[in-house]
């Protein structure tokens, strides 16, 4: 059985078990959180388009850093700036169909 999520402005294929990194969530860790499945496939091959997703928050954290680097040619202009992504980690703990 598995799922398809949507999250922060994206989609996830997701399984019970699976550990996944989405947009930072705003709930605490050891929380529980429900999202929304665009698409569910349970074990007999029925597809279905509606339902929920129950996941736990795990943790929170930032991505590695993003260099941005600006350059401008004969102009003598340089700029450099990084960037973390925060984001939440959670574990899929049941499908709800």
């Amino acid at each position: 059985m598995f799922a398809v999520i949507k999250t922060g402005g994206k989609q996830y294929k997701v399984e019970p078990g699976t550990l996944l990194k989405v947009e930072k969530l705003c709930a605490n860790p050891g929380d529980t959180v429900e999202l929304e499945a665009a698409l569910i496939k349970d074990d007999q091959g029925n597809i279905k388009t509606e339902g929920k997703v129950e996941a736990e928050v795990v943790e929170h954290g930032k991505h590695k850093k993003v260099l941005v680097f600006h350059f401008k040619r004969k102009k003598n202009y340089k700029k450099l700036n990084g960037h973390r992504q925060p984001y939440t980690l959670i574990k899929i703990k049941e499908i709800k169909a």
